[in-house]
């Protein structure tokens, strides 16, 4: 395609407001809580966290254009600790001549290792820089305690249909080489379903189609027509590695429905794909906390282990390892009880609020707290037969509430069988 233009389609026209930023109304809509603050130009440092191509990158740069703040950009792919000290170094210099906080946007932001995040830590806590990272995987687990808890985290969400439509019309009646095609779009399910709500995968297989038509003849999309030129052109489809989710993403639901031929065969896909060894370590630490749980307790450990070998060893030895955790978490039976629990219970508390702590339960190192009757009544379980003692241990407003459902698996029928002796009131 020689239409004058090499800068790939989703740059071209890449939205430079909020009115023409497409999907996430819950962030940027009229009224949002992230539109207010950019509106308000109060400024504080936050974490997107959403799937590829949803505006990440794209937010950050409205961002920055609406505020008139100096922008810098670092990819944790390829950045290290002497690059966030150099941007930080300017931001200084910036911060003299400017009363404006100048914005750092870090791609990929969970790629930054701890010394990285480290040297972020100060700038921030200062105020030296706001800074915007984005992240396709959970803060939580990727991004250092004392950072993530000076920054807001704001979730994004995938496409939807709609969204996609929108930006698929915006793509072909306004940018200028589209625009001088005689494009018409009889179907558009294959679109939509390639794209998988990834507005770059939509644009990236659009240009493909159109490029494939020679130039002066009419382009008319059909499913056919994308399913073929996409089978045609697969690698230039994943220049920018957009399969490395959808691999990951079946390597994950391979190991949680229990198919270690699958499993390992994505584990081998990711490995000739040259995957950060880590990365995947990581992830199978997840899946064995949140979806073999405690069918299984030994399958954290094991993928515990195996993240520390890896790290230890290096591949291509590494690939050994990986592959006996993938296989024990697939044959492992499956339990979410533990993940359900805990997301219950975070429900109840953002429902509830902050209930008092039972008096008997509060620890009482002062006489005026052993006179206001704190400690009082309470029952130590060591002194009572079966080491159990009878006591209510929730606030009295929740009392009874079933947080913890043992699964069905067999360690998790035992649990069941001695909860439902010892806790008649919840239900077990």
């Amino acid at each position: 395609m020689d239409n004058g233009v090499k800068i790939p389609l989703a740059e071209r026209i890449r939205p430079v407001s909020l009115d023409e930023y497409v999907g996430q109304e819950h962030l940027v809509g009229k009224g949002s809580v992230l539109r207010n603050m950019i509106e308000s130009g109060n400024l504080s440092s936050f974490i997107l966290w959403g799937p590829p191509g949803v505006g990440k990158t794209t937010l950050a740069n409205i961002i920055s254009k609406q505020l008139d703040r100096s922008f810098y950009t670092l990819s944790a792919v390829s950045s290290g600790v002497k690059d966030v000290r150099d941007v930080i170094s300017k931001a200084k210099n910036k911060t003299l001549f400017n009363s404006k906080t100048p914005i750092l946007f870090i791609d990929e932001i969970h790629r930054f290792n701890k010394g990285q995040q480290d040297a972020l830590l100060g700038a921030v806590e200062d105020g030296t820089i706001i800074l915007i990272g984005a992240t396709t995987e959970n803060p939580s687990f990727e991004v250092i305690s004392p950072l993530l808890s000076r920054c807001q985290v704001f979730v994004l969400k995938e496409l939807s249909v709609e969204d996609l439509d929108i930006l698929l019309t915006r793509a072909i009646e306004k940018d200028p080489y589209l625009s001088s095609r005689n494009i018409t779009v009889a179907e558009k399910e294959a679109l939509m379903r390639y794209s998988g709500g990834d507005a770059r995968k939509l644009l990236n297989v659009l240009e493909i189609v159109v490029s494939s038509v020679p130039e002066g003849e009419p382009v008319t999309i059909t499913n056919d027509l994308v399913k073929n030129r996409l089978q045609e052109n697969m690698a230039l489809y994943d220049k920018n590695g957009e399969q490395h989710y959808d691999i990951i993403s079946a390597f994950i639901k391979s190991l949680r429905g229990s198919d270690p031929n699958a499993a390992v065969y994505w584990l081998a896909r990711m490995i000739k794909g040259g995957e950060d060894p880590l990365f995947i370590a990581r992830r199978m630490v997840i899946l064995a906390a949140e979806d073999i749980g405690l069918a299984n307790p030994n399958a954290l450990l094991l993928a515990q282990s195996t993240f520390a070998a890896v790290q230890q060893i290096g591949m291509p030895e590494g690939r050994i390892p990986l592959s006996e955790c993938a296989v024990y978490l697939a044959t492992s039976p499956k339990s979410n009880s533990a993940y359900m629990a805990i997301d219950t219970a975070l429900a109840l508390v953002e429902q509830q609020g902050d209930l008092s702590v039972p008096l008997h339960l509060r620890n009482a190192p002062t006489r005026l707290m052993k006179e206001l009757g704190y400690h009082q009544g309470y029952k130590y379980a060591h002194d009572f037969e079966g080491n159990f003692a009878d006591l209510e241990f929730l606030p009295e407003e929740v009392s009874g509430t079933k947080l913890y459902d043992p699964g069905n698996n067999k360690p998790e029928q035992e649990i069941r069988r001695r909860l439902k002796i010892l806790w008649e009131k919840y239900g077990y």
